[in-house]
């Protein structure tokens, strides 16, 4: 008889992983630096071009709710592959665009297919031995982390040397490649219960509810992506004005100095296998209010700013996977749904950070910025000084209903 196949989470299977979630996540972002170019190409205005980025976002927002939790009934050896490849196509699609609205279309598609990433992070976690899920997890996210952060200084080379039309091909051609490789490299799965597809939409929310951990989990990793977003939006604003006057590129520099998160991610699922992962959260958080402080108080010096900078997001991205990696040890197999309520949350957070940037940026500058970061950041203290003995419970309530009870019939 043939031998089982390997479901563990290798070192090979979570790099690969790790390539993957970076690249399907980092689609996304390679317009953002060519909107210009882009815009004198099909003969657009910038503010036009610009809306290229907005649709990308939407789509995306929308292949978080209405894709991300068929993880938790269609076999995702099948399903993720699938995303990937759809996502190629897109890609192809938009690098052959002729005219400004097909492009735009087709990059909505791109955002509705770039959810990739959302899909292996909790298959990650559950094909992980119990002791080494937040590593692995650790792992992916930071996969993810250096894929937003590279994508838009990778997009910006390519087109200087090939045309912004490249970067869309050299990107499908890759997504593909990652799509072949994942059928191969995720192993058989049991099948999971079948439930019609508005009933597990809807499930996204009793989800939460059936966990007593996880709505201020939720809560705590949508205030620190609120001010993640709101401080490097604004850190655009300050870098820019006197007396920095940087170009884009010099800020793109600067902001390279967020790989630091890319790391901390990763040691900071070891926290989680240790047992830490709530003391260390509220860790986190503190270090989020001293560098907003520090950020505060010595914002015309860049040397410092830089290390503010590594400080934060090191604070910061340890509390997106430690919050995420609580959500994913959870008990049942709802963990897909789980990742869609926190991404959705963080996803809705950042948005009103990077709103809240812009205006008070107007009205009151630096100053008012770190005011409003910082409140939002003592308020997630609060919430976790007062449910941390929940942020411990892995378990859900024995009078929770089941989010849903219909079983599988067949292997998919």
């Amino acid at each position: 008889m043939p031998s089982a196949p390997d479901r563990r989470m290798t070192p090979a299977r979570t790099l690969i992983f790790a390539i993957a979630a970076g690249l399907a996540v980092g689609n996304l972002y390679w317009a953002q630096p060519l909107i210009e170019v882009i815009a004198a190409s099909l003969g657009v205005s910038p503010s036009h071009a610009a809306t290229l980025v907005t649709v990308t976002q939407i789509g995306y927002a929308l292949g978080i709710f209405l894709l991300v939790p068929l993880g938790d009934v269609l076999n995702r050896r099948r399903l993720v592959p699938l995303v990937l490849a759809l996502s190629a196509v897109a890609l192809l699609g938009a690098a052959l665009s002729p005219v400004f609205p097909v492009l735009l279309v087709l990059l909505g598609g791109v955002g509705l297919t770039a959810v990739g990433a959302q899909m292996l992070a909790p298959l990650a976690s559950e094909l992980a031995d119990p002791e080494s899920r937040g590593r692995v997890v650790g792992t992916v996210a930071s996969g993810i982390l250096t894929g937003v952060l590279l994508s838009r200084t990778i997009s910006g080379l390519v087109a200087d040397l090939l045309g912004w039309r490249a970067i869309y091909v050299i990107a499908a051609a890759a997504t593909l490649v990652l799509a072949v490789v994942l059928r191969s490299v995720i192993p058989p799965l049991e099948p999971r219960e079948s439930v019609p597809y508005l009933r597990l939409l809807g499930s996204v929310f009793t989800t939460v509810a059936h966990y007593r951990a996880a709505p201020a989990t939720l809560a705590i990793n949508a205030a620190s992506f609120t001010v993640f977003s709101m401080f490097w939006t604004s850190l655009t604003y300050l870098l820019t004005a006197q007396p920095f006057s940087y170009s884009a590129s010099q800020i793109g520099l600067v902001g390279l100095a967020g790989l630091a998160g890319a790391l901390g991610a990763r040691r900071a699922g070891v926290l989680h296998d240790r047992g830490w992962s709530v003391p260390a959260t509220g860790i986190a958080l503190a270090v989020l209010v001293a560098s907003l402080l520090a950020a505060w108080a010595v914002s015309t010096s860049i040397v410092t700013l830089v290390i503010v900078v590594i400080v934060f997001d090191l604070a910061a991205q340890s509390i997106s996977v430690l919050g995420q990696t609580r959500l994913f040890a959870l008990p049942g197999s709802a963990q897909s749904r789980l990742n869609t309520a926190l991404v959705v949350c963080n996803f809705l957070g950042g948005a009103v950070g990077s709103a809240a940037a812009g205006a008070l940026w107007a009205t009151g500058g630096w100053a008012a910025i770190m005011t409003a970061a910082l409140a939002v950041i003592l308020l997630a203290l609060l919430v976790w000084g007062f449910t941390r003995n929940r942020l411990r419970e892995t378990g859900a309530p024995v009078d929770a209903p089941v989010p849903y009870t219909k079983k599988a019939t067949a292997a998919r």
